[in-house]
C-alpha cells in the first residue's frame, strides 16, 4: 500500500508505464495530474460524461459497471489499488461507456489526455508500454468472457475464490477476505445475489467452505477446484 502522505511524482512512478520516465517527465505528468478524493458510494463520472484522462486508485476501490433503463445494475470491473484505469476510452474521443463508482473510501489520481500523448510523441518505448498495459487489461477482460459467460455459475463462484487465494500467494487451507460486497461480487459474475448465497451454501454442506460475512475459511481449495455441484 503506498504511502498516504507521499507526493504525486512518487505516487506516479507507481504506474508501470511511468516507471522509467526521466525525473523531467515526471515532474512534467505531475503537472498535469490532480489528487481526487471519494466517499465510500460516490460517483467519479457518469455514463456518458466526456473523457480528459485516466485514473490511477492509490488507495480504496473503484466500480465500474452500466445500468440499464429498469434500473438493474451490472458490475463491469473492480478496480483496486495500484491499478489504473480509462486509459483506452481515453483515446477513443469518445464519452464514458460505465460509470464510477467508490466502493469505499477512495483515493485517486487524474492523469490528464495531453500529457500523455505529448509523451507518446516523444517516446516510442512509452507507447509500448502503454500499448503493453492495455493489452494486459485486453487479455483479463478475454478471461472475465470465458469465466463469467462460458462457465456454470458455481464454476464462476468456484473460480473467483480461488482466485483471491491465488492473489494471496497462499497454498492448502486459507482465509480470505471478500474484497467487496456479496452483491457486488454476484453482480461481477454474472448472477443474482440469491444465486450466490445458494451455492455458497452448497459448498458450506460439501465441507469445503465456511462463510461469515465477507470472511470466508477454503478448507480444501484442491477439492473446490475439483467440485462439480
Amino acid at each position: 500500500m503506498p504511502n498516504p502522505t507521499a507526493d504525486i511524482p512518487t505516487l506516479l512512478r507507481q504506474i508501470s508505464f511511468f516507471s522509467e520516465l526521466s525525473a523531467d517527465d515526471i515532474d512534467r505528468v505531475a503537472r498535469y495530474t490532480r489528487e481526487r478524493t471519494l466517499e465510500k458510494g460516490e460517483v467519479l463520472f457518469q455514463r456518458g460524461d466526456p473523457v480528459h484522462g485516466f485514473f490511477f486508485v492509490v488507495s480504496g476501490q473503484m466500480k465500474l459497471a452500466v445500468s440499464s433503463a429498469q434500473g438493474n445494475e451490472k458490475v463491469v470491473e473492480i478496480i483496486s489499488p495500484m491499478n489504473s484505469f480509462g486509459e483506452a476510452v481515453m483515446f477513443l474521443n469518445r464519452p464514458y461507456p460505465v460509470f464510477a463508482e467508490g466502493l469505499v473510501a477512495t483515493r485517486l489520481l487524474h492523469i490528464g489526455q495531453a500529457v500523455v500523448s505529448d509523451l507518446i510523441d516523444q517516446d516510442s518505448s512509452f507507447a509500448r508500454k502503454l500499448l503493453a498495459g492495455m493489452a494486459i487489461r485486453l487479455h483479463s477482460m478475454i478471461q472475465d468472457v470465458e469465466i463469467y459467460s462460458l462457465r456454470s455459475s458455481t464454476q464462476r463462484v468456484i473460480g473467483y475464490l480461488l482466485q483471491q487465494v491465488e492473489q494471496d500467494g497462499a497454498t492448502g487451507a486459507r482465509d480470505i477476505q471478500l474484497p467487496t460486497s456479496k452483491q457486488v461480487i454476484a453482480s461481477r459474475l454474472n448472477l443474482t445475489p440469491e444465486t450466490l448465497s445458494r451455492i455458497f451454501h452448497d459448498l458450506v454442506n460439501a465441507g469445503l467452505i465456511t462463510v461469515h460475512g465477507k470472511h470466508i475459511a477454503l478448507h480444501d481449495p484442491v477439492g473446490l477446484a475439483h467440485y462439480q455441484g
